[in-house]
């Protein structure tokens, strides 16, 4: 009985922390009004990210992603939010820093996602 006790534990234990290891991100629209582009970020490390829809002939179509390049990778750790400029040109966002007031604007550049350095 203390071994299946104890293997209850172990699993559920092991689910715990599987949990606590899943990031936790916040979304955001591109405010550009002709674009449908949707970037995202990793609250905890600000590392951010971006999709967008494309039309494919003859398919539901496909969804488009890109990767985290220059500036756009794991910051220090924080609580990291986008937020969007009112300029409905605007293609990027920019990354916030809620904690120390650190902000650096992202957008997609080429293939990837990049961003500016983080600044106050």
């Amino acid at each position: 009985m203390k071994a299946v006790i104890a293997r209850l534990l172990l699993v559920a234990s092991m689910g715990l922390a599987a949990g606590a290891a899943r990031a936790d991100y916040a979304f955001l629209a591109s405010p550009q009004t002709d674009l449908n582009r949707m970037f995202r970020v990793d609250k905890s490390t600000g590392e951010v990210g971006a999709c967008q829809y494309a039309v494919k002939d003859g398919t539901v179509g496909v969804t488009l992603c890109f990767a985290s390049g220059e500036g756009a990778g794991p910051q220090e750790p924080g609580a990291y939010d986008l937020v969007a400029s009112n300029h409905e040109q605007e293609g990027g966002v920019y990354r916030v820093e809620r904690g120390s007031g650190r902000m650096s604007a992202c957008y997609v550049l080429g293939e990837q996602v990049v961003c500016t350095s983080q600044a106050r």
